[in-house]
């Protein structure tokens, strides 16, 4: 097939906003996570390891969590029936209670135990009274008035019921999550297989770390983007280095990548220059899902198979990498590693410049939020918004998003910001 003939290399440009080809951001967002299944593969692990890992099943608690009631206060438990509705009341301070050490014998009238928070409340006793709110002298407290049966106690299953569900299947386990996991005392817990990426770079124009650069040459840094975000996302990546602009060597590295990985990645080569050849190639071993979304930066995103690999073939600019990667990339992992999604945080702020934008597309503009003058949550860009700007990205600290149909917008004026806290894995 000649280049006249060829389909791709005739197709519009990919900065033409009005490409009826090009799906929007929402309708890209919503074919990805419908097409993309959670991989299979379960494997127990110790809690501890568990960090980053998706919960393959239900956790239900196997415990009461607090196991007993217990006080929540540092003071003295009492029957809530010797309270004063007047005057004051005197109680006999028959014991002390520490955490890990009940007191185990029965409550009587007139009596109290002295007791630490977290303890266990003694038999007969439903109320704490704080111990700056009791006088105490030898053996004998005295109260006021003014306090309510119950109060100061946490009671048994208060947290969590015997039973329970704890966390659905698709849960990432964190910190907190991990925690909750040690206080039921379990010891493995299953979780899905650990999902394998291949990534590369595309370019005969890139170069990696260390070796010097001739004219026209440049470093490439799309690898270190992803090898951070793919190690931050917990997966097990395979990083294939720099691929040249040429067709056989390309198509090798893509069967090569299928035969291992649960999804390949590549950045460059997905435009309609002579020498981008991903999309034919894409073609030619497996299918195209789409290539095309109106946005920017990120327009040019190839997503599709190639055998049983999840293919994504992210833009060669270094901010179309962030931006291409944080909209759909991440989402699209994540399912795939089984965890359920749900869209990023976004809010509105005022922005504090005039955002320059034409229509048919949404753009990801990098922004810094801050607090203005009056004390309120305000937006600024980081300046210039090309898409070969990646110090643009480490100095912001979230995305604008303008939305598809929206015009410029003038400072003063509400714009929607995607902090970058609430989409990173």
């Amino acid at each position: 097939m000649s280049k006249r003939d060829d389909p791709v290399r005739h197709a519009p440009a990919c900065d033409d906003d009005r490409q009826s080809e090009s799906l929007t951001v929402d309708q890209a967002w919503e074919r990805i996570l419908t097409d993309i299944r959670a991989i299979k593969g379960v494997e127990r692990l110790n809690v501890r390891r568990t960090l980053n890992r998706v919960l393959a099943e239900d956790i239900h608690s196997t415990v009461d969590v607090p196991a007993h009631d217990n006080s929540a206060m540092d003071g003295y438990a009492l029957r809530g029936g010797d309270l004063p509705e007047s005057g004051t009341a005197s109680l006999r301070v028959v014991a002390t209670s520490l955490a890990g050490h009940a007191y185990l014998e029965q409550l009587r009238q007139g009596e109290c135990v002295r007791i630490m928070t977290g303890a266990p409340m003694p038999p007969g006793a439903d109320t704490v009274i704080m111990q700056e709110h009791a006088e105490r002298n030898g053996e004998h407290i005295r109260i006021n008035p003014g306090h309510r049966a119950g109060q100061n106690v946490r009671r048994a299953g208060e947290d969590l019921q015997l039973g329970q569900r704890v966390f659905p299947a698709g849960k990432r386990v964190g910190p907190a999550e991990m925690g909750m996991l040690g206080s039921l005392g379990l010891v493995e817990v299953p979780v899905r297989r650990r999902l394998r990426v291949a990534y590369f770079s595309t370019g005969d124009e890139l170069r990696s770390a260390g070796v010097p650069l001739e004219v026209g040459q440049i470093y490439d840094s799309n690898r270190y983007t992803l090898h951070a975000v793919l190690e931050r996302l917990g997966v097990d990546a395979t990083d294939m280095g720099v691929v040249p602009d040429d067709p056989e060597i390309m198509e090798q590295a893509f069967s090569d990548a299928a035969s291992f990985a649960d999804a390949i990645l590549t950045s460059g080569g997905v435009s309609v220059g002579e020498a981008d050849h991903v999309k034919v190639l894409l073609q030619r071993l497996g299918a195209v899902r789409f290539w095309k979304i109106a946005m920017r930066p990120g327009r040019p995103l190839a997503f599709g198979t190639i055998g049983k690999a999840w293919f994504f073939g992210m833009p060669g600019n270094p901010v179309s990498v962030v931006a291409t990667w944080y909209q759909f990339v991440q989402p699209a992992l994540r399912q795939l590693m089984g965890e359920t999604l749900s869209k990023p945080l976004r809010f509105r702020v005022r922005t504090a410049h005039e955002l320059r934008k034409r229509t048919g597309r949404t753009e990801f503009q990098r922004g810094i939020l801050h607090y203005d003058d009056n004390g309120e949550l305000a937006v600024k860009t980081t300046g210039a918004q090309g898409s070969g700007i990646l110090s643009s990205v480490s100095i912001a600290n979230c995305f604008i998003v303008i939305p598809h149909e929206a015009r410029s917008i003038a400072a003063g004026e509400l714009v929607e910001v995607q902090p970058f806290e609430g989409i990173m894995a």
